[in-house]
């Protein structure tokens, strides 16, 4: 008798959603030095990639003047609303960058590429779509 994750890895469409993506671990789970060796790179250079950016863009995000001599109303409005949307886009990087910092940690502490609902393996696939996911497409799909 084979046993039970096993069987329904072999079987898939015997078992639920969940007990699918648990099978499926059981065929890719891979060490936490294979998962760090093939998603850290990713991560780092994403995070420079978003810090670089940050730089780039830091002129965008400094307050507008308002010398009404020089620059017309127009012409501040539009300026204005350059600020406000660099500003936007900053925090997001920030949140991306947040989102990297966790992965990394995760992945020190060896909960890296585990769900943290289900403690299944997340996936190559979808950690290769977002190395900072932190459920499994069954977890995550509801």
């Amino acid at each position: 008798m084979l046993p039970q994750r096993l069987h329904l890895w072999i079987n898939p469409g015997l078992a639920s959603r969940r007990a699918d993506c648990s099978a499926v671990a059981m065929e890719t789970d891979p060490t936490d030095d294979e998962l760090a060796a093939r998603y850290r790179p990713a991560l780092q250079a994403e995070r420079e990639a978003l810090a670089a950016a940050s730089d780039d863009t830091r002129a965008d995000r400094a307050p507008v003047t308002l010398d009404q001599q020089s620059v017309g109303r127009l012409s501040r409005m539009d300026a204005l609303q350059g600020q406000a949307m660099a500003r936007g886009l900053e925090a997001r990087r920030a949140g991306r960058m947040r989102a990297i910092a966790a992965a990394l940690t995760r992945m020190e502490d060896g909960e890296y590429g585990w769900c943290e609902e289900c403690g299944s393996f997340i996936g190559h696939g979808r950690l290769g779509s977002d190395p900072c996911a932190v459920r499994c497409v069954s977890c995550a799909s509801g």
